[in-house]
């Protein structure tokens, strides 16, 4: 690097450009997986966000064809029977589908619009908030229907100025509801659990809403007790499954659950309720861009790397005629260029930490959502243990594909035509 300066620092930007937006996507995709506050639990989730409905009367052909079916969340009845009553995981919680705009306000004071979300007892389980004051409320407020709410600090603040306020009042869509708790603000990353204000389910027309007799406006997210039950979860999804649609098959009905619940990788890229998404075609296609991502950058670097060899064939003969090996002498080559790419490897890590943390709103908007507030995330969310994995292994595959055919030609050349300068 002191010899060859500026060769050197095209090599470091050359290789951190290319580490820079490999990790931009790899964090793009991590915030949709990896697990932060409050869905910390990612790796034991399983997720059922919308179902398929059909009926005899539709022509059912029995393979849950998109043409017979109806699509979208289930009531709330429906997901009760089919997913509530499950044994075998830590807790399961109902919640409404998708947040809905609703006003907020205080008795005789100017309104404001905040993200609502109906939830049971059992959210607060499921999903580790942080609460600033107070608590969730408990199965028996949520039975009695109690209209109760838990709300943010940044709608605490706005509202009473303070998060010191469970017990006190608020309207929400103009109907009261009492404080339980404040929480700390959720990203709406964390699509499952995020809003700003959460009620009790059984407080609002949700629960009630229903068409197609069995689907409404509620999804559920289950809390294994460990990844390694998924198997038997699903097995006791099927049983209760069958079980529901002996009973509402009197009625010519029958639920469609294409292989759900999905885990939280398959349900971050479920979009569509009438089609299962193909998990391993998602991952071939990352992987596919990131090789494209390395390769590019390879192919120059392994000519810069070539060509900052042949200034040092001398040098290298020297080496091999003190004993140096060829497989030593590889080894050195394909060490030094690995130095310079971790080099590289870490500015283009902590470049793409400060692009994704400053440019946040656009690069992790969502494809759909009906949300008031911009996408957010924190140093947390971006920085963890398998980021600076990927960035490592990365850098080494990189500075294999750029090092390693110059070496072994660097290593090939001849020792008497070496010490004559010859590249033969």
């Amino acid at each position: 690097m002191r010899q060859q300066p500026a060769v050197s620092a095209v090599t470091i930007i050359g290789t951190s450009l290319a580490i820079f937006l490999i990790m931009v996507m790899v964090m793009i995709q991590q915030v949709k997986v990896a697990p932060f506050a409050p869905e910390s639990g990612r790796d034991r989730m399983l997720h059922v966000g919308f179902m398929s409905i059909t009926n005899k009367d539709w022509g059912d052909t029995g393979v849950g064809d998109a043409n017979n079916t109806s699509n979208g969340p289930m009531s709330y009845q429906t997901a009760v029977e089919c997913f509530g009553n499950l044994t075998i995981p830590e807790a399961v919680s109902i919640y409404s589908s998708g947040c809905q705009a609703a006003s907020v306000a205080l008795p005789n004071s100017v309104t404001f619009t905040a993200d609502c979300l109906g939830t049971d007892e059992k959210f607060w389980k499921v999903f580790d908030f942080t609460f600033l004051n107070g608590k969730p409320w408990d199965k028996a407020t949520f039975d009695a229907g109690i209209p109760v709410a838990v709300i943010d600090e940044n709608v605490a603040r706005r509202l009473f100025g303070s998060t010191e306020v469970s017990g006190r009042e608020l309207l929400i869509d103009n109907a009261p509801f009492k404080v339980a708790g404040v929480v700390k603000p959720v990203s709406t990353l964390a699509r499952k659990a995020y809003a700003q204000v959460w009620t009790s389910l059984k407080a609002g027309n949700i629960i009630n809403n229903t068409w197609c007799s069995y689907m409404g406006g509620c999804s559920a997210t289950i809390l294994a007790r460990d990844r390694a039950d998924f198997p038997e979860i699903r097995a006791e999804v099927e049983r209760l499954g069958k079980d529901f649609n002996r009973t509402i098959g009197e009625a010519g009905w029958r639920l469609i659950y294409r292989n759900r619940p999905y885990d939280q990788e398959k349900e971050a890229i479920a979009f569509s309720a009438n089609l299962e998404p193909d998990v391993e075609q998602a991952r071939h296609r990352r992987w596919m861009t990131y090789l494209i991502l390395l390769l590019v950058p390879a192919v120059n670097l392994s000519s810069m790397t070539h060509s900052r060899l042949r200034q040092r064939v001398s040098e290298i003969a020297i080496r091999r005629a003190f004993g140096a090996t060829r497989m030593r002498t590889i080894f050195n080559i394909v060490t030094e260029n690995l130095i310079v790419t971790l080099i590289a490897g870490v500015i283009g890590l902590l470049l793409s930490v400060v692009v994704a943390f400053f440019f946040n709103d656009m690069l992790f908007s969502q494809e759909y959502t009906f949300t008031l507030v911009k996408p957010k995330v924190d140093l947390g969310m971006l920085i963890q243990w398998s980021t600076f994995g990927l960035a490592l292994g990365f850098c080494f595959i990189l500075n294999l594909l750029s090092s390693g055919i110059p070496a072994i030609q660097a290593a090939r050349i001849g020792l008497v035509n070496a010490l004559r300068g010859s590249q033969k």
